[in-house]
């Protein structure tokens, strides 16, 4: 037989298998109708393991893809009955109370709570996203998240990830614990620098200071060098500020640029980075849901059931709409032995029916469900 011979019996098959699923998509609809009729749950696991026996049982040889196809048309299937479904459901609260403050456009002012002091690229990403904000300096992400739950601030800005050194897992943690919403997120390229007072040589060097983080992304750096202590603190303008009055000339901070003139160094060294590619990125949250123009990124928390394909489940969920998820990261539960959460990052718009429906039927199926927010990045 002929390739094209054969190109046209295939043609002739999705034709018939386009007909039978637009079919049996309005056969699901008619289910949707009933159950939400009688109030029964989209989820039917029992028939949905007793077709895929039977299916993967004709299958013969091709029985791993016939699962496979199956699988894919009952989660089409369940995000079509979860936009038809009128079940409540918190996210739906949440999303429509925040959709419903009526804040269309970004403010440009507020209180912002900031961990650190003038100078830490946390104040710059606060500068970004709320340029004529009034910034709080707080000492840890701890109290910015206080100074928003207390209402003293309206916004708090967290540092949540770097490109070369991973999550800051000290925030993700905040963020199971507390209710608070993402509203905004940007992206900042950071420059490291080892500043020292005016005439400080680097072999004069003993002891540096800075943010765990800062440390991290310098590693190549510090580990160059011979009997340095490497000391953490609050974060790296911090440093800067106390290697300035210190005013001992044999300690040093990995520090920003600006810091320099801000607190009276010099730079010995300006090109002590991992890489070049550094970039750490920040949110914006509040305590109150507030879904502002624009928003195109999604945030959620979820925790899963300790079963074989629990995190499949979710992931054809984003799949069956096309949905690109930017960003899965597992994380442990505090107290608990080798039980885990997942944060996830989607680009979607919890305006389109078909996303919310789709997070709906998430929160119906996961252990564990908290949306964070809906929001844009500059």
């Amino acid at each position: 037989m002929e390739l094209s011979e054969i190109r046209a019996k295939i043609d002739a098959v999705d034709d018939q298998l386009l007909d039978l699923f637009l079919e049996r998509m309005e056969l699901s609809e008619a289910v949707a109708a009933y159950k939400n009729e009688h109030k029964l749950p989209i989820l039917n696991r029992t028939r949905e393991r007793e077709i895929l026996a039977k299916v993967t049982e004709k299958a013969g040889d091709k029985e791993r893809y016939a699962y496979h196809l199956y699988s894919t048309l009952f989660e089409l299937a369940r995000s079509r009955q979860a936009e038809l479904i009128s079940a409540p459901t918190k996210v739906a609260q949440r999303v429509k109370a925040a959709l419903a403050s009526n804040s269309e456009v970004f403010p440009q002012t507020g209180m912002v709570a900031c961990q650190g002091v003038e100078g830490a690229n946390s104040q710059v990403a606060c500068d970004r996203l709320l340029p004529r904000g009034n910034i709080v300096y707080v000492k840890s992400f701890g109290a910015v998240v206080s100074a928003v739950e207390s209402g003293l601030c309206k916004f708090g800005v967290l540092p949540i990830e770097n490109s070369s050194n991973g999550s800051v897992r000290a925030v993700y943690q905040l963020l199971q614990e507390h209710d608070l919403s993402v509203v905004r997120s940007t992206r900042l390229c950071i420059r490291h620098e080892l500043l020292a007072l005016p005439g400080t040589r680097l072999e004069d060097i003993t002891e540096i200071y800075s943010h765990e983080q800062a440390i991290g992304q310098c590693s190549k750096f510090l580990g160059g060098l011979k009997d340095v202590k490497v000391v953490p603190c609050g974060n790296t303008a911090a440093a800067a500020k106390l290697v300035a009055e210190s005013g001992n000339p044999h300690a040093a901070a990995i520090s920003s640029h600006p810091c320099a003139a801000l607190y009276g160094l010099e730079c010995v060294n300006g090109s002590i980075q991992d890489s070049d590619n550094n970039y750490t990125r920040f949110i914006c949250v509040t305590k109150d849901p507030v879904i502002y123009a624009g928003a195109n990124k999604i945030s959620l928390i979820i925790a899963l059931d300790n079963k074989p394909g629990a995190l499949y489940e979710v992931l054809s969920k984003l799949a069956a709409l096309d949905i690109d998820m930017t960003k899965l990261e597992s994380c442990p539960v505090a107290g608990s032995d080798f039980e885990f959460v997942f944060f996830l990052e989607l680009e979607a718009s919890v305006k389109d029916p078909s996303v919310l429906a789709m997070l709906e039927e998430m929160e119906r199926s996961c252990a564990q469900f908290h949306f964070l927010g809906g929001y844009a990045e500059v």
